[in-house]
């Protein structure tokens, strides 16, 4: 499926002038605490023409432009054309149950996704990884997540932007999630510390992690990192 068209309208002179092509996007990770915001701002926006969600459950949520697919990320259904992407997907050790689970979630699914978004035609890519995110560090998650990074820089996206949050802070309980004990003690220390902290390194909330991407994805040309300090000020 295509874009939706471009509309006319007649000016003043009788003349007729092209709008802009509604964007068609792909969001991957609708139900988790970034990907809800995300998919907020989406459906606010008027430049947007259709949505498409991946997810392994249905969302809550009916809205004329929103096309949900209830898939397994293993094996991706055929995509309409895109015009970019969102992907929003991740876990914990803990919550996958081994780095082998946690791996497989955080780095391939990750990275079919964006695959199967580059072969639909998308040229902007927006992705949440996290503060850390490093393929030669001596910490598991963070070398996932940055090997990640690495992979997805090596497919060729005209627009790729990577969010890097700290500790994030939301509603799991509203999503259905459990809550973190982690996330919870780190907002304890937030409240206490403050601006000891370095901005990198605070919790932050994940409204301004989605209003970040959707800012800079569109107007991002090549690679850009927004780390957690920068992405408080969204």
């Amino acid at each position: 499926m295509n874009s939706a068209p471009a509309s006319t309208a007649s000016s003043g002179a009788g003349t007729a002038v092209n709008a802009t092509p509604a964007r068609t996007v792909l969001l991957a990770g609708a139900s988790g605490l970034v990907g809800r915001e995300i998919l907020r701002g989406l459906l606010a926006d008027e430049s947007v023409g259709a949505v498409h969600t991946l997810g392994r459950r249905d969302l809550a949520l009916q809205h004329p432009r929103l096309t949900q697919h209830r898939i397994d990320f293993k094996a991706l259904p055929a995509l309409p054309r895109l015009d970019e992407a969102f992907i929003a997907l991740g876990t914990t050790i803990k919550v996958a149950g081994s780095q082998e689970a946690f791996r497989a979630i955080d780095f391939d699914a990750v990275l079919t996704v964006a695959q199967a978004a580059k072969a639909a035609g998308a040229t902007r890519l927006g992705v949440v990884s996290a503060m850390g995110a490093n393929a030669r560090s001596s910490v598991f998650y963070n070398r996932v997540k940055g090997e990640v990074e690495e992979a997805l820089s090596a497919l060729g996206f005209d627009t790729l932007v990577f969010a890097r949050p700290s500790l994030l802070v939301g509603d799991r309980a509203a999503l259905g999630q459990p809550v973190r004990s982690g996330e919870e003690m780190g907002e304890k220390v937030a409240h206490w510390l403050g601006p000891l902290i370095p901005a990198n390194y605070r919790p932050i909330d994940v409204k301004p992690v989605a209003r970040a991407l959707l800012k800079a994805v569109p107007e991002t040309k090549g690679r850009r990192i927004i780390l957690s300090g920068e992405l408080q000020k969204f």
